[in-house]
């Protein structure tokens, strides 16, 4: 998959209470808010950025509280269609028997699929949209 992707895009977990999520990231440990979008029924993810690493957070789901909260991990595709042909070429654990589309997100909306790793860890392949 290496040919096919660039970098780590960001991490994901589920936020307790959204505001103070953003709040403790950004005014406590110095990340900035780099977008905030609706999502679902409801719902709001926020993403966070300090130096090279992004957090994705979102509420509306019960967040686990402990360590290992982690939800994803997701690595940066500039062509999901490819990616996704190799997840299937090479035999991965397709979480999304098709791509998915967030039309909301970032300027122009992204498209990806997540694949199942070797330990139960969910790994997000994204293209973030241009146009």
């Amino acid at each position: 998959m290496t040919e096919f992707t660039t970098d780590l895009q960001h991490s994901g977990m589920v936020s307790k209470d959204l505001d103070a999520t953003i709040d403790y990231y950004v005014n406590k440990i110095g990340f900035k808010l780099v977008g905030r979008y609706p999502f679902g029924n409801n719902q709001h993810v926020a993403f966070l950025r300090y130096g090279h690493l992004t957090i994705e957070t979102w509420d509306g789901e019960e967040a686990p509280m402990k360590a290992g909260a982690i939800n994803h991990w997701a690595l940066d595709v500039p062509d999901v269609e490819a990616a996704f042909e190799n997840a299937k070429a090479l035999g991965l654990n397709l979480k999304d028997k098709e791509i998915q589309e967030i039309p909301t997100f970032w300027e122009h909306g992204i498209r990806y699929f997540n694949v199942i790793g070797i330990n139960g860890e969910t790994l997000e392949f994204c293209q973030i949209l241009k146009k």
